[in-house]
């Protein structure tokens, strides 16, 4: 019988991966992909597997399993792939040995990122083979057949996820015979020709590359991943990905041309599917890939003024489309779970020690570059502390461009440590190299916070857990060559604002580590209670400046325009940044 198991579609990828025989994975966290490797783990005396550094060095480690003779696996967001996209183009050129899959999973709407790119677009750049599973299932079984392609051709291929396939269970039916995959690792034999692509060798896989998209657009044309689901011929709808399930909900009758391998395009399935229909529509999340292509091999398609190319696709967006086309359905009026629930900011956890940092960078008026992590909540209200946030990494590059551009002031670069990790270590080198005179903040929680508390090099542990060398960044930085690198309690605020204010001030590049634990992390959020005693409290509003959740308003005072502290027991998580900036003395420690 076979067995059946309950699988988001990033559980389904490294159950597949197990199943095919990957030897080799490595990613960068990066919501909604985060769960693939952290699943993967799970089959560790099978897979080797690890956290990278970066999601270049990620696919790096792939690419170098795969000449080898392995099958390898790496996996990231979508704005991950920008940062891989060096080793991927020259690679699908060298070409595959072991099978080697790339899982792009992009974020449609922007549920936790700052660009809702369509990465079917730097597939198509890179001239790589693509899947598009619909649900788990289809994940489960294009992983697998993704490998299998890889090495069929010898080209990297693709599995691209969103947001709500990459989260949504299915039940997925993973044989009777689930298990390792017991895949020979294929010989590897030193030819420089093909592994070293300088131009007279390139030229050559150059034409191979083209030859391969031929070869591989015959495979889209014959492969039972594309489709064709006969049904009323007045409207036939090509679409892929999990669009297909919104189409079947809201399009049920009519005909549909599934493209689960979407690239390259099989032209002549289009053609033929076209042909037999009286008008075609195309429903895709984001882009027009699908249907710029379609257009260009001079297929009519069907215009229409819904908008469906940009945020994430849902039943209630193709049902307005429905009316516009065919007129025969009211959208439903579509009610928020959270309708006339008073809103709740973006805010730091209770205790976090990026509080004090930001606290104490807005009352020295520093201009603030930051980055892609928790500590991006520092721009808001009450704190109001940050600048700029651009990508992984910008925040010390666009501090030193402020520097360079002639802006005056104090300028300060922030990121997390498992950013500095990640792409940090080469702008502070570039500053110091360059003659910089910016103060880079690492706020070193010792995890990568954001998506979920994975490891990283200065946290001592590896993604399944075994020891690892801690990296020190303060050594890191004097290795460079600064001068001026100190360490500072993130919850120590007058030794903080003391070493900020120097490093700032100072006629010359300095990076300070503000260290603190991340709370939930750490399971510090029990450390301790404090409390504001009401007599003393003077409803001066110091201590909401500081933002924190477990802060609230208590008794108003002179016409309600003013309000008394109180502090939430159940939310304090006992930091101790509060009575530091109470005058006062009104907060004090009760547990």
């Amino acid at each position: 019988m076979s067995r059946k198991v309950l699988l988001s579609a990033n559980e389904a990828v490294a159950w597949a991966a197990c199943k095919a025989g990957c030897r080799v994975a490595s990613a960068y966290p990066g919501t909604p992909s985060t769960e693939i490797l952290e699943n993967v783990a799970k089959f560790k005396d099978t897979i080797t597997c690890e956290w990278a550094v970066n999601e270049k060095v990620a696919m790096e480690v792939a690419v170098g399993a795969s000449i080898a003779g392995a099958r390898s696996l790496t996996a990231m967001k979508h704005v991950g792939l920008n940062v891989a996209m060096d080793p991927l183009m020259t690679y699908t050129y060298v070409g595959t040995n072991g099978g080697m899959v790339i899982v792009t999973a992009d974020d449609p709407g922007m549920h936790s990122s700052q660009n809702e790119q369509d990465n079917r677009n730097l597939v198509k750049f890179a001239r790589a083979p693509l899947f598009e599973p619909a649900d788990s299932q289809e994940a489960f079984d294009m992983v697998q057949a993704a490998f299998e392609v890889s090495e069929r051709y010898h080209a990297p291929a693709f599995v691209r996820l969103t947001t709500r396939t990459s989260h949504t269970s299915t039940v997925v039916d993973v044989g009777d015979d689930f298990g390792p995959g017991q895949v020979e690792r294929k010989p590897y034999v030193k030819d420089i020709s093909w592994t070293i692509p300088v131009p007279m060798f390139a030229r050559g896989q150059r034409l191979k590359a083209q030859k391969r998209t031929a070869e591989l657009r015959a495979f889209a044309e014959e492969t039972p991943f594309n489709r064709i689901e006969p049904g009323d011929t007045r409207l036939g709808i090509v679409t892929s990905g999990v669009s297909y399930q919104y189409v079947k909900e809201v399009f049920p009758e009519f005909s549909v041309l599934k493209l689960g391998f979407s690239n390259p395009l099989p032209a002549e399935l289009v053609k033929r599917f076209a042909a037999s229909v009286e008008r075609l529509l195309v429903v895709e999340e984001l882009d027009p890939f699908l249907e710029e292509q379609i257009r260009a091999l001079g297929i009519a398609v069907t215009d229409h003024e819904t908008e469906l190319n940009m945020l994430e696709m849902n039943p209630t967006r193709l049902m307005a489309l429905r009316k516009e086309l065919l007129g025969d359905c009211e959208p439903p009026e579509v009610r928020r779970a959270d309708a006339g629930l008073p809103t709740r900011p973006p805010v730091l956890c209770a205790g976090c020690g990026h509080r004090g940092v930001f606290y104490t960078l807005a009352k020295l008026g520093a201009t603030v570059t930051g980055d892609i992590g928790c500590y991006t909540l520092g721009a808001f209200p009450p704190l109001n502390a940050m600048d700029t946030t651009i990508c992984m990494g910008a925040s010390i590059g666009n501090a030193f461009g402020m520097e360079k551009a002639g802006l005056g002031g104090r300028l300060c670069a922030v990121l997390g440590d498992s950013t500095f990790f990640h792409s940090g270590m080469t702008g502070i080198l570039n500053v110091l190299y360059n003659g910089g005179k910016i103060t880079t903040v690492v706020l070193d929680n010792r995890i990568t916070g954001m998506t979920g508390h994975q490891d990283n090099p200065g946290s001592g542990k590896t993604l399944t857990g075994d020891p690892a060398p801690v990296t020190d960044i303060a050594e890191v930085a004097r290795g460079m060559g600064f001068k001026r690198v100190e360490k500072v309690s993130a919850y120590d605020l007058p030794e903080l604002e003391r070493v900020l204010k120097e490093a700032l001030d100072a006629d010359e590049p300095a990076v300070v580590i503000a260290g603190g634990p991340c709370r939930i992390a750490a399971k510090l959020t029990r450390a301790g209670t404090y409390a504001v005693n009401a007599d003393a409290c003077k409803a001066c509003g110091a201590c909401f400046k500081l933002g924190c959740p477990a802060i609230v308003r208590g008794e108003a005072v002179a016409g309600g325009k003013r309000f008394k502290s109180m502090i939430d027991p159940d939310q304090c998580a006992g930091c101790g940044l509060c009575p530091q900036v109470c005058k006062f003395s009104a907060i004090t420690k009760i547990r």
